[in-house]
């Protein structure tokens, strides 16, 4: 619109600069400026252009409107009224409004010779006048329009595609095609920037793929990360390495989180902090990362966690002790079983030498700990029975004796696994005193008191009192 307005000479000027900027030397439009600005417009025959151009532009963005608006209304009717859910996400998607860019372009591709009174016989003939420069001009660029049109309703349409696979495909988890729709949504965007450049050149486009050759080093140093991704996207694929949904854990990358997009160049992480991480697809065949899909398509996700034991109240049972705990119903065929064997045992022992004390067996408190501990798992209902189960004493040390309880969870949701576990640990620690037990904890500032304060009531402690000390 703003040609209607601008002298002549500097319409020419603005469009030199702009030619300049865009490196665009093609012969046509530089016969187009010079004879802009070196040839006077003739009195007759001209008087009627601004108005056959001004209608030709007011025709295209009537159009433009009517169609943008339209085709897209059309098209979310028509999907809307359908049980098929494929056209609801083109039209959602705003395919048709995207494509309906082009009808304007079309229209002053079309109208531009009517307007200026050029046909393609003129523009042969006389190739070097200025309406056929300008009606070259003119198409060239609504050419380029309708190209760049074209490849933006593609890359709307292969989005949809993407969201049909998702909703119509129950592997599409598995197997999502989002990085190979955006290869070829690239591939449509330099077909569409080479017709441009070809199209406002005037050259064919042969012309400017015949120098990719030369420019493969430059073009492979520019697409480095392209492809990377797009083989790191074709290995996740085939070797089910990565999945919407999964649970991964990144620790270089910082991410421990739910798996919630592959594309091409990127993997989106959904932190247990509702935080984002985006990670090159590169990253995922590189380096290592943890993959819980295992767990989950188990059906168990596993405890080990250890109850450390202070190991100086480790002892044997007593009559008494025996007889209580052998009333529980968890270790009672336990310890009538082992009661049996060991004064069996302790019999047979007993008939050697009378002048030798026989090494006989007794029942521990800790070995029968750790068989309570056994028999409370597999009885519990959310242990998982089919996976491994078992309670074990780990090697004695400086933080006392442990006894490692190892399982699964029936219940991997998060929630209901981190309540099973406490539930454990809390029932186990709150039974040890009836076993004789006490758990190893590091002293704390309670304790330190405490001894201090028995240290001053006892006068033959090695730990002389305050006022001792100071006296």
């Amino acid at each position: 619109m703003i040609h209607h307005f601008l002298p002549i000479h500097e319409l020419v000027a603005v469009h030199s600069l702009t030619i300049q900027f865009f490196a665009i030397q093609s012969l046509p439009f530089r016969q187009l400026f010079a004879s802009a600005a070196q040839l006077p417009l003739p009195a007759d025959g001209w008087t009627g252009l601004p108005l056959r151009l001004g209608l030709l532009v007011l025709a295209a963005w009537i159009l433009d409107r009517i169609s943008s608006r339209h085709l897209q209304r059309i098209s979310e009717r028509v999907a809307s009224r359908t049980r098929a859910r494929w056209d609801d996400r083109i039209a959602e998607r705003k395919v048709m409004h995207r494509l309906s860019h082009v009808v304007p372009a079309l229209v002053v591709f079309l109208g531009i010779g009517p307007a200026l009174g050029v046909t393609e016989a003129m523009a042969a003939a006389g190739p070097g006048e200025l309406p056929v420069l300008l009606w070259t001009a003119v198409r060239r660029l609504a050419a380029a329009w309708i190209a760049l049109a074209l490849a933006r309703a593609l890359s709307a349409f292969l989005d949809s595609v993407d969201d049909i696979y998702r909703e119509s495909y129950a592997g599409s988890r598995s197997r999502p095609i989002k990085g190979y729709l955006q290869v070829v949504s690239l591939a449509g965007w330099i077909a569409a920037l080479v017709a441009v450049a070809s199209v406002l050149a005037g050259l064919s486009p042969v012309v400017f793929l015949s120098g990719l050759g030369a420019l493969a080093a430059v073009l492979m140093l520019v697409f480095r990360d392209t492809i990377l991704s797009l083989v790191a996207s074709v290995q996740l694929a085939s070797n089910d390495m990565v999945r919407i949904g999964d649970w991964v854990s990144m620790p270089q990358a910082g991410s421990d989180g739910e798996v919630i997009d592959i594309a091409l160049h990127t993997v989106k992480v959904q932190n247990w902090d509702k935080t984002i991480s985006t990670i090159p697809t590169s990253r995922f065949i590189g380096e290592s990362f943890k993959n819980w899909r295992g767990m989950s398509e188990s059906g168990g996700r596993r405890i080990k966690r250890s109850l450390a034991i202070d190991m100086n109240s480790v002892r044997f049972l007593d009559s008494g002790e025996i007889e209580e705990l052998s009333r529980r119903e968890l270790i009672h065929d336990y310890m009538s079983h082992a009661a049996a064997e060991i004064a069996r045992f302790n019999a047979e022992r007993a008939r050697g030498n009378p002048g030798k004390i026989p090494e006989i067996r007794r029942l521990t408190n800790l070995g029968t700990f750790r068989i309570y501990v056994q028999k409370y798992l597999e009885a519990h209902p959310l242990a998982h029975k089919e996976m491994t189960l078992l309670t074990r004493q780990l090697a004695p040390g400086p933080h006392g004796v442990g006894i490692e309880v190892y399982c699964f969870s029936s219940d991997t949701a998060w929630a209901s696994y981190e309540a099973f576990q406490a539930d454990i640990f809390d029932h186990l620690i709150a039974v040890l005193p009836e076993f004789g037990l006490k758990a190893w904890q590091a002293p704390a500032g309670t304790d330190f008191a405490r001894a201090l304060a028995g240290s001053r009531a006892d006068p033959d402690s090695p730990y002389p009192s305050q006022s001792r000390v100071s006296g």
